[in-house]
C-alpha cells in the first residue's frame, strides 16, 4: 500500500467513480438525445426521468450511512486521543471545531496534536490548513 500523505489521501471507489457514474451518463445521454430526435418522445423522456433519478438516488445515499458512521468514530477517536494525552476532556471546548478541523486533526500524530489543537483554536485554521500544517502524516487508510 502506498503512504499516504495531505496530496493523496482522497480515495475513489472505482466502480462507483468509474463505472457507474460514466454508464450512467452515457444512457442518460442517449436517452435524452432519443428523447429529442425520434417519434417516441414520451417513452425516451420516461426514461431520462429514470436515468436523473438513478443519478441523483446514486448522489444521495452513496457513502452516506458510512461516513456519518464513520464520522462519528473519528469524533471519539480524538476524544480518546486527546484525553490519554492530557488527561482531560476534548468535550469541554470541541464545540468551537468545526467538523472540517476535527476530520483534519486526526491526521496529526500525538507529538503534534496538543500543539495543533492550541494553534486551531487560537488562528480558526481551517482543516485543509492543519493537514498542511502536520510534519509526520499520520495515515487514515480505513476512510471510506
Amino acid at each position: 500500500m502506498k503512504v499516504q500523505t495531505y496530496y493523496n489521501h482522497i480515495r475513489f471507489y472505482t466502480p462507483h467513480h468509474f463505472i457507474y457514474y460514466p454508464l450512467l451518463t452515457l444512457f442518460l445521454g442517449f436517452s435524452v438525445y432519443f428523447a429529442f430526435t425520434t417519434n417516441d418522445t414520451k417513452i425516451w423522456s420516461f426514461i431520462s426521468v429514470g436515468f436523473i433519478f438513478l443519478f441523483w438516488l446514486a448522489y444521495m445515499l452513496r457513502q452516506h450511512y458510512a461516513l456519518i458512521l464513520q464520522n462519528r468514530i473519528v469524533r471519539l477517536e480524538l476524544r480518546y486521543r486527546y484525553f490519554t494525552l492530557t488527561g482531560k476532556r476534548f468535550e469541554e471546548f470541541e464545540y468551537k471545531f468545526t467538523d472540517d478541523q476535527i476530520f483534519a486533526l486526526r491526521f496529526a500524530p500525538d507529538d503534534e496534536l496538543l500543539p495543533l489543537i492550541q494553534d486551531a483554536l487560537k488562528n480558526n485554521l481551517t482543516g485543509d490548513s492543519i493537514k498542511k500544517a502536520i510534519v509526520h502524516w499520520r495515515a487514515d487508510y480505513n476512510r471510506v
